[in-house]
């Protein structure tokens, strides 16, 4: 095995023991549907249902924080190259306090 090849496995390794650690095991409730769906991808690619899901929820959560529409405020919170920046009035700041909330309980 070349050095090359080394480090490809270990960066693999390194991302799936990042993906494993940070998980937390949740019970939900899905569509028959769905589930049916979740096992054909999981057979498909031959990943654990759990990896499937997984996955899914945390790209889904990602695109849909992307898509948060921004609302300006009122309100000037910096000044970047000269053009006044407004504060977020969207749903943002407001699910990002959530997410604090959240993390300061747990």
């Amino acid at each position: 095995m070349g050095n090359e090849s080394l480090s490809r496995l270990l960066h693999e390794w390194e991302n799936r023991a990042r993906k494993v650690n940070g998980r937390k095991v949740e019970t939900l409730s899905i569509y028959q549907g769905d589930d049916i769906k979740l096992e054909a991808l999981a057979r498909m690619y031959q990943l654990s249902k759990d990896d499937v899901v997984a996955t899914l929820i945390h790209e889904a959560l990602n695109e849909l924080e992307a898509k948060m529409p921004y609302v300006q405020g009122n309100k000037v919170i910096r000044i970047e190259d000269g053009e006044e920046i407004y504060e977020d009035a969207g749903p943002m700041p407001r699910y990002m306090a959530e997410q604090r909330k959240l993390l300061d309980a747990s």
